[in-house]
Formats: C-alpha cells, sequence, structure tokens
C-alpha cells in the first residue's frame, strides 16, 4: 500500500508569500522602466536648468558686453579638472569701484566684510561617479561654448546640453567638429577659415588627439 501524500505540501503562510513575491516582481518591472525613463529625460539631464543665484550675475554683461575673459573668474580651468567658482574677492577687484551702493551686490560687499562665502547654486553638475577634467579639454581645444553654450549671451547661465555619457561618447569618438586652436578655447565666438570638420581633423592630427571611449577614462 502507497503512503497517502498530503494535499499541501507548504504551510498555509506561504500563500501569502506567494502573493507578495508576484507583487514585488510587477513593482520591481514598473521601477525599472520608470528608472530608465525618467533617467533618460531632459528633466534629470537638466536641459534648460537655469536656478536663481543669491546674485543676479549676468554673463551677458560680463563675459558679453565686457568681453571678460572665462579664465580671470574661473582661473583653474586649464590647470585642474574643477573650472573653479571665483571667490569674493575676484568680485571686489571691480567692485569696491564699481556700483558700491547697488542693492542686487549687497550679498557680495556682505561676504566680503564677513569672510563667509557667496553661495552659488551649481548649474552644471555631473554625478559622483563621472571623472570630467576641464584642464584636458581646454588645453587640447575644446571650447567652454561646446559644452556650456554661449554663455556671453546669458543673463542666468543655464544648460544647454545634456551632459549625458552618450552625448559626451559621441564627442570622444568624432571630436573634429568640436576642436579649435587652444589659445581660443575661451571664445564664444570664434569661427574656424574652414569647414569645421576639415579644420578639426587637421588639428587632431597635428596634435594627436584621439580621445578614449574606454570606461575607466571617466568612470574612476
Amino acid at each position: 500500500m502507497k503512503p497517502s501524500v498530503p494535499a499541501n505540501i507548504f504551510p498555509k503562510w506561504f500563500n501569502g508569500l506567494r502573493v507578495a513575491l508576484a507583487g514585488s516582481a510587477v513593482l520591481g518591472g514598473a521601477y525599472v522602466v520608470t528608472l530608465f525613463a525618467y533617467g533618460a529625460s531632459p528633466v534629470t539631464l537638466n536641459v534648460g536648468f537655469a536656478p536663481e543665484q543669491p546674485v543676479p550675475f549676468s554673463h551677458a554683461l560680463h563675459a558679453g558686453e565686457l568681453a571678460l575673459d572665462c579664465r580671470y573668474c574661473h582661473t583653474t580651468v586649464e590647470q585642474a579638472a574643477r573650472a573653479a567658482i571665483p571667490p569674493t574677492e575676484t568680485c571686489m577687484n571691480c567692485h569696491q569701484r564699481i556700483r558700491t551702493q547697488s542693492d542686487a551686490l549687497a550679498p557680495v560687499v556682505a561676504s566680503f566684510a564677513s569672510g563667509d562665502p557667496v553661495h552659488w547654486k551649481r548649474v552644471h553638475d555631473q554625478p559622483d561617479y563621472v571623472y570630467f577634467d576641464h584642464s584636458a579639454h581646454v588645453t587640447r581645444g575644446v571650447g567652454c561654448v561646446t559644452c556650456h553654450g554661449r554663455i556671453d549671451t546669458m543673463e542666468r547661465v543655464r544648460q544647454e546640453e545634456p551632459l549625458s555619457m552618450g552625448w559626451c561618447l559621441d564627442c570622444h569618438r568624432d571630436p573634429a567638429p568640436n576642436l579649435r586652436p587652444p589659445e581660443f578655447a575661451t571664445s564664444m565666438d570664434w569661427q574656424p577659415d574652414r569647414p569645421a570638420r576639415e579644420y578639426g581633423e587637421e588639428l587632431a592630427r597635428a596634435r594627436g588627439i584621439r580621445p578614449s571611449t574606454d570606461c575607466s577614462t571617466c568612470h574612476r
């Protein structure tokens, strides 16, 4: 005589576990879809992001009308990975004598008196797992305008490009259209005297510019 087999092999509480596992699978799938959809959206990539700053600094006035070189304020852009946010002392080099009573400049004057920095809001911000070196790009002839757009026309700085991995890789695979003589890297209106690709390919050959697309280049 064969031994009887119990009708239910698993305990009753397992029924609830099955429901929980099924629900988790559905929610997990929705989470993955949402993550990828949101991760590729303009909101995440911040195109057009233009936060209000504690001081209404106009790049259109300073970099455009007054033609201040980017490197006057962003002093480390040719030597370091970060472009450097100018300290209050840089602003006061001019504003101890110019528009000293301006209400708009009150936070700068207060910062200079107290020694506390102005808390500027970052516009272009890569994730912590991305390494980007400004000096490596500027000294090879990638102009500021390539990544930042026409800063010299902006009253309030905004993000013009997605700065996504795909966007960066497109340039690393084909840098020629974005190359110029390094001495003109900070010139907003520089134009080559022949088609940009032809000019850039010539520069790339002459300078041995072959950007890496290896993961470790940007993810260290």
